[in-house]
């Protein structure tokens, strides 16, 4: 079939994708569904005949999230799921340092990326060689790492963590290390914002996310002056003063379980633009406020190219096996921690401890 006819917007695609379009038609319009839905259609399919399935990260566009992801979430509960699943082929619909982590844990799966420069600013701001450096600095401290990092940063650190859990992460392996100081790598503000809900003392890097170190508190002044009931919702990579002058501060997963539990009227979620999206198509009876940060980088997946990683099985990520097994075993430890410290979810507005970090 001539690529002309397989992506024509049928009476039988229409049919075929109507669930979809159900749930997604107030942010996709009509016009643009008649082109998507094709394609989409075709993903799926493709995925069935190849045993493949699509992690689809919160701030992929809302086709790819809602039209084909499998599973859809923040970085480490896509890799979980994948690890779980029986699929043989694994196309990361995120970022490069997702992938990585996807293989580290799925080492005998085929993991795709549609693009291959779809990186990270954070995960570029440090290498295992600057880590190598830190603990020749710090020696007998342990080393906590952001699950943003390429596999050769996890390799050199003793457990990984996520914005979720990092306040726990950190706690448990000071208690388990004995120590009263923990190195927090990469992002300097998840490290500061981690200070204020922990006695244990930070030790951080400089590295940032381009989208989230981009709000300020003016922007949250703002949108409160033009949208008084508003609750604010804050990723806690933003700076600190931003999450001060927010109602509440947590991962992409808290921020989803506020929205679906607490049902607000009016809601901001200050973090990358597809985030609203995914989420308001579940949460019907809340309107979405949408400041907009856009990840160049996570932009860069399209149902285009998601489509051609699986028809030619092309960018397959690989990790060194030496390098990977070391990974595994930081990303392991944070797995293996208890359920309810894994689960646990915060509020960092409501701050326990004003303590600076010490910055390397």
């Amino acid at each position: 079939m001539a690529d002309g006819n397989r992506f024509a917007f049928t009476a039988e695609i229409e049919a075929e994708t109507l669930p979809i379009w159900d749930k997604v038609k107030r942010h996709i319009t009509p016009m643009e569904w008649q082109a998507h839905a094709p394609m989409i259609a075709e993903i799926n399919r493709l995925k069935r005949a190849k045993n493949a399935v699509i992690l689809a990260h919160n701030y992929m566009t809302t086709d790819i999230f809602h039209g084909v992801g499998d599973f859809v979430g923040d970085s480490l509960a896509l890799a979980r799921e994948a690890a779980r699943c029986d699929a043989k082929i694994i196309v990361q619909a995120g970022v490069h340092f997702m992938a990585e982590t996807s293989k580290v844990l799925c080492p005998e799966k085929t993991v795709l990326i549609p693009d291959p420069l779809a990186g990270c600013s954070l995960a570029s701001s440090i290498t295992g060689a600057d880590v190598r450096l830190i603990k020749q600095r710090f020696p007998g401290l342990p080393v906590v790492t952001y699950v943003n990092t390429t596999a050769d940063v996890k390799a050199e650190t003793d457990i990984c963590c996520t914005s979720a859990n990092a306040v726990q992460v950190v706690e448990e392996i000071a208690r388990q290390w004995g120590v009263s100081r923990v190195i927090l790598i990469p992002d300097e503000f998840l490290a500061r914002n981690v200070a204020r809900q922990t006695s244990i003392g930070i030790i951080a890097w400089q590295g940032r996310c381009e989208v989230h170190e981009r709000f300020t508190a003016q922007d949250i002044r703002d949108i409160r002056d033009a949208y008084p009931g508003a609750e604010v919702l804050a990723h806690p990579e933003c700076p600190t003063e931003v999450l001060e002058a927010s109602d509440f501060a947590g991962s992409t997963a808290a921020m989803n379980d506020y929205v679906l539990t607490r049902k607000p009227k009016q809601v901001v979620l200050i973090t990358e633009c597809s985030m609203a999206d995914n989420v308001a198509a579940d949460a019907v009876d809340t309107e979405f406020v949408r400041p907009c940060n856009l990840c160049p980088h996570m932009k860069r997946i399209s149902l285009e190219n998601i489509y051609q990683a699986l028809v030619h099985d092309q960018f397959e990520v690989t990790v060194e096996p030496a390098i990977a097994e070391r990974a595994r075993l930081a990303v392991q430890r944070m797995i293996d921690l208890p359920p309810p410290l894994v689960a646990a979810r915060y509020d960092l507005v409501r701050a326990r401890h004003h303590v600076d970090v010490e910055l390397i």
